[in-house]
């Protein structure tokens, strides 16, 4: 029994005993795009019933009769799905004469095919998780598939490429499973959410608090000491740009432009600052303004622009809506090297691109580790969504995987073909000679 919404998020939690299984509802090219199954999925995988993701087999949306999704597209579509937990269903419309088209079964069968030879590697799997993502939905009363909080989107988008292993949870979930949270830029914390933080920082866990997060719900004052910030008010001028300094690695120590207006705050204590601020000559107007955007001054920093008070880091900026708006390189630089900070060793490592994503999973029946790693690129080649149509090989792709226990096998699958690994510090490593898409690995455990 499910009751179809369109979207499953937090506003879930509170019915999820009239479920019998969740069903995620998204097509990519009807309105859902690319981010929402993996927003959905990462959060409903922790409320402890089955899920199903649900794609179509249309170009577009329900009813595109005669309609065929490109193969590349739905592969990657259904490989998304069972690597990230789910179970897999391809949505089709029964003609009104009654007759099914053998030539959308063709279609399906031979993504299913693909499909049948990795469930073994699937059923039963339980993610392995870093870090989890207070989402934004919590605060919003719910989403729609096409109103996701731009915080969420970015965020999403931002750890996935940086290979993170990590859940969307909410404030109800157990804090104990994670390393470090993360709460991406909108997240109030009441007195009662702060004291839970509070214990999970104790405890030896890690926050990354951006933008206005950690501010109480009227929004007057931080209420989560761990930051080791006060605040000041809304930066007085924007944009303004940041001098990475400690988060600096990969990048040029000189300013970058953040879009977005963010807070000006004061680090208290011992806290450390860790990038500084840079002010334009002023804001932009009709009265004064040079060229077509902004300009920043010359001389020494004004004020803090990152913080860090033990495992807590704090940017003062929105940086996850401002990935989802522009996708800016060096936000994603400069959030990936403060999880650097706070989670040195984190569970992945690889040499992949961007465009990959790895999942990592447990079977404990069958004692292994299971890394999924898929290469697609949806591209914007119409107007109105993003499609997948070529797949583009890797080659030579390292792997780093953080392993608990001593490591007997590492082994490409469904093919069975053996890799060499090398243990170093208690993570396996290995290279893939060549990911076509989809691979899976498993790492069977002594």
């Amino acid at each position: 029994m499910f009751f179809n919404s369109g979207h499953v998020g937090p506003r879930h939690r509170p019915m999820i005993g009239n479920f019998t299984h969740l069903e995620l509802e998204s097509l990519p090219s009807g309105g859902w795009g690319y981010m929402h199954f993996p927003i959905a999925q990462r959060y409903a995988r922790t409320l402890g019933v089955d899920t199903l993701g649900m794609t179509g087999k249309f170009h577009t949306t329900w009813g595109d009769f005669h309609s065929f999704k490109n193969l590349p597209a739905l592969e990657f579509e259904c490989f998304t799905q069972i690597a990230l937990n789910a179970k897999c269903s391809i949505g089709d419309q029964l003609h009104p004469r009654g007759v099914l088209c053998p030539d959308t079964y063709d279609l399906i069968g031979s993504v299913y095919e693909r499909v049948e030879q990795a469930e073994p590697w699937c059923a039963g799997a339980e993610p392995l998780v870093d870090i989890g993502i207070i989402s934004p939905e919590e605060f919003t009363g719910g989403a729609a598939h096409g109103g996701l909080p731009h915080a969420l989107i970015g965020a999403t988008r931002m750890l996935q490429e940086a290979k993170a292993q990590f859940d969307i949870i909410d404030t109800s979930a157990d804090f104990g499973r994670y390393r470090l949270l993360v709460l991406p830029d909108t997240i109030p914390v009441s007195d009662e959410l702060s004291d839970r933080l509070c214990i999970f920082v104790a405890d030896s866990g890690s926050l990354l608090a951006t933008g206005r997060s950690g501010l109480e719900p009227s929004g007057e004052r931080f209420n989560l000491p761990e930051l080791g910030v006060e605040l000041i008010g809304e930066a007085d001028v924007a944009p303004d740009f940041i001098v990475p300094g400690a988060l600096g690695a990969g990048m040029r120590d000189t300013g970058h432009v953040m879009y977005l207006q963010g807070l000006e705050v004061r680090p208290v204590g011992n806290t450390q600052v860790l990038s500084e601020m840079i002010r334009p000559y002023f804001s932009r107007t009709w009265r004064h303004f040079c060229s077509h955007r902004h300009t920043p001054a010359e001389g020494p920093a004004d004020y803090p622009g990152a913080v860090r008070n033990g495992n807590c880091i704090y940017l003062m900026h929105p940086v996850f809506e401002l990935y989802d708006q522009r996708a800016p390189l060096w936000c994603k630089q400069l959030v990936a090297n403060a999880i650097d900070m706070l989670l040195p060793e984190p569970l992945v490592r690889t040499s992949a691109p961007s465009a990959a994503i790895a999942a990592i999973n447990r079977q404990a029946a069958e004692n292994r580790l299971v890394v999924h790693l898929l290469h697609y690129v949806p591209e914007r080649r119409g107007q109105q969504f993003d499609t997948i149509e070529d797949v583009i090989p890797i080659y030579d792709v390292g792997m780093s995987i953080r392993a608990d226990a001593q490591v007997a096998s590492v082994t490409l699958q469904p093919e069975g073909e053996s890799l060499g690994f090398n243990i170093v510090d208690d993570r396996v490593e290995f290279t893939i000679p060549c990911v076509t898409g989809y691979q899976i690995v498993e790492i069977a455990l002594a």
